[in-house]
């Protein structure tokens, strides 16, 4: 275990790295960016090989099911086989997958193989990004876990998508599209075989509950924790609001920019590379401080009223000033960071209920998939109520995430579940 009396720090946990998990992380990030590399090409590939749209929003709406539904199994799962074996299956899956959505669906342009592995796909990366979150809650003492989150974030969101929708945009021009698909392939097998083979922290080979407990208690204990601690219940909102705008904007603000504004399709675009890289940088800078400031001020200020302000600047600053890319970038890059500061999350939820760690993170993990759909739909809903009007939307999402501000500071860790992280932290070793 990290951090043992009798050992001074290692160099990366003076920076909120676990040195027990520090090649999980690596892995982690180049599994991610393989990933990613097809986000930011998959869909137009799509439309270039005679599909219709039609049938590209129906093969990313099951698989972003497939993805919610992983995303809260890995919790028991993890409980039951210890995050480790949860996170092999995941690479297995991922990779036995992937070859038949490549040489059975793409290769021949086959739709029904395309649907079928690809939505199957779904669950394979949750249960290794996830399993390894829970990994991480298992094995970080708690001084540490907001860092450690904040790590996780920024290895998981810089590889998806940022690395790799870049790698790609290298790679496509001088492979194709197909081999690119591949390279996509060789770079998950190579981080998940760093993270497996070269991690030999224990408690992530071990099942997180007693042996006595039975697998159906375990599953159904991961879904009732919302109602026996309803405190895992507020968090999963929250979590589901955190990046429901993010997929709400992806899809109405690109035409927002360029139609409306006249932005370049390259300014967008860049714009958007400036969001997402401050959200990396502040999914690593939320979590640490957080541990020093406390996890429920900066989800709550940072995160919920951060949000209240930036989302509606990100629509009004470019009216305001219409053509100037530097004013929009500003703004931009504020709500990037404003929805990262909603991290410390993953580092609230163990303390809060230590004895289920696993089965509150799996609240969370379903908040994060469930937010893949919850942003459309709300813009779906401010159609249906208000009409059409970007400015119903902006105000709507602005509202939602200044409850969530009210929501967060009930997230109190009782002193109950105090004690008991202080007991387990003594008899590990830990400080």
């Amino acid at each position: 275990m990290a951090g043992t009396p009798d050992k001074k720090p290692h160099f990366v946990e003076k920076i909120g790295i676990p040195a027990a998990l520090f090649w999980a992380f690596v892995g982690q990030l180049l599994f991610m960016v393989g990933d990613g590399v097809e986000a930011g090409y998959l869909d137009t590939f799509m439309l270039h090989t005679g599909h219709p749209q039609s049938f590209v929003n129906e093969l990313f709406t099951f698989y972003g099911i497939t993805v919610m539904i992983a995303a809260w199994f890995a919790g028991p799962l993890s409980d039951l086989m210890g995050p480790k074996k949860v996170m092999w299956s995941g690479l297995v899956l991922w990779a036995v997958l992937e070859v038949c959505f490549l040489v059975f669906g793409l290769t021949p342009n086959n739709s029904t193989w395309i649907l079928t592995f690809y939505a199957l796909r779904g669950f394979a990366y949750p249960l290794f990004a996830y399993g390894f979150l829970v990994w991480i809650a298992a094995a970080t003492p708690t001084s540490m876990l907001g860092a450690a989150a904040g790590w996780f974030w920024f290895s998981f969101s810089a590889g998806l998508p940022t690395l790799g929708s870049q790698f790609a945009r290298f790679a496509i021009p001088a492979i194709g599209e197909i081999n690119t698909f591949w390279c996509s392939l060789g770079l998950v097998v190579l981080g998940g075989l760093i993270a497996l083979l070269f991690t030999r922290e224990p408690t992530g080979n071990r099942r997180l509950l007693p042996a006595d407990v039975p697998a159906r208690q375990i599953f159904l204990g991961s879904i009732s924790i919302i109602w026996r601690e309803p405190k895992t219940l507020i968090a999963g909102i929250v979590r589901t609001v955190d990046t429901s705008s993010e997929y709400a904007f992806l899809a109405i603000m690109p035409g927002f920019f360029v139609d409306h504004l006249g932005f370049t399709l390259g300014q967008w675009l860049n714009l958007l590379s400036l969001i997402f890289l401050s959200n990396i940088i502040v999914n690593l800078i939320s979590g640490m401080v957080a541990d020093k400031m406390g996890y429920r001020f900066v989800v709550a200020v940072f995160g919920g009223i951060g949000g209240f302000i930036t989302i509606p600047l990100f629509y009004y600053v470019p009216l305001w000033y219409p053509g100037n890319f530097a004013a929009a970038a500003v703004v931009g890059i504020l709500y990037g960071a404003s929805i990262a500061a909603f991290v410390p999350l993953s580092g609230l939820m163990p303390q809060i209920c230590p004895r289920e760690k696993a089965a509150a993170l799996s609240i969370l993990g379903l908040g994060a998939g469930a937010s893949t759909w919850v942003g459309p739909a709300i813009v779906s809903l401010c159609e249906m109520i208000f009409g059409v009007g970007m400015a119903y939307v902006i105000w709507t999402f602005a509202i939602i995430y200044l409850l969530t501000a009210g929501l967060t500071m009930t997230l109190t860790v009782s002193s109950e579940a105090r004690r008991f992280t202080e007991e387990q932290e003594k008899k590990q070793g830990t400080p």
